[in-house]
């Protein structure tokens, strides 16, 4: 129980693992500890970079919660395609030129359609490919889901333990000051 932290976890994006000081006494008595402002800014400096790891994970669920609507819609849109194209008959659509405008179209039978890669890449691909590369996307984005959403609780865990050892400490300073009056 040399630290506040036991270095970092591989598991949990090498957040570094908060350390709970069960005996205030003894940690105190350890010489990087000379005294308990230094080791509540240096546990306050902590949870700050906790605060900021936590507020990155909420921006990348957020991202990731917005992209999994989006891969849905490209799927059934595939699907919608290849109904069409399999009954040989025109499909009568309107498509988003822009916020709030919208245009009408008559798409002929397909078995391509074109998917926006990102950064202002486009490709086309088989019906079957698209589908394929949209799957994939769809369980990576899922699993990148879940693994931040336990990112965060491990994160929430290491704040709360941090503050937990913040208060313990500032009531034994509290109480160290009251026995030094005396």
């Amino acid at each position: 129980m040399t630290s506040i932290t036991s270095g970092s976890d591989s598991e949990h994006l090498g957040i570094p693992k908060a350390v709970f000081v069960e005996d205030v006494d003894s940690f105190m008595q350890q010489p990087e500890n000379d005294s308990a402002d230094t080791v509540i800014k240096r546990l306050d400096d902590l949870n700050n970079k906790y605060r900021f790891m936590e507020m990155n994970l909420l921006q990348k669920k957020k991202r990731l919660q917005g992209k999994l609507p989006d891969i849905q819609v490209c799927l059934d849109m595939v699907e919608q395609l290849r109904k069409y194209r399999e009954k040989d008959t025109n499909m009568e659509t309107n498509f988003l030129l822009a916020h709030n405008l919208y245009g009408k179209a008559t798409i002929p039978p397909t078995d391509k359609v074109c998917l926006w890669l990102g950064a202002n890449v486009m490709l086309e691909y088989t019906l079957d490919e698209a589908e394929e590369l949209l799957n994939g996307n769809q369980k990576t984005a899922q699993s990148t889901l879940q693994k931040v959403d336990e990112d965060l609780d491990f994160l929430r865990d290491q704040i709360t333990i941090t503050e937990v050892n913040m208060a313990r400490l500032h009531n034994w300073a509290v109480k160290k000051k009251q026995q030094n009056k005396k």
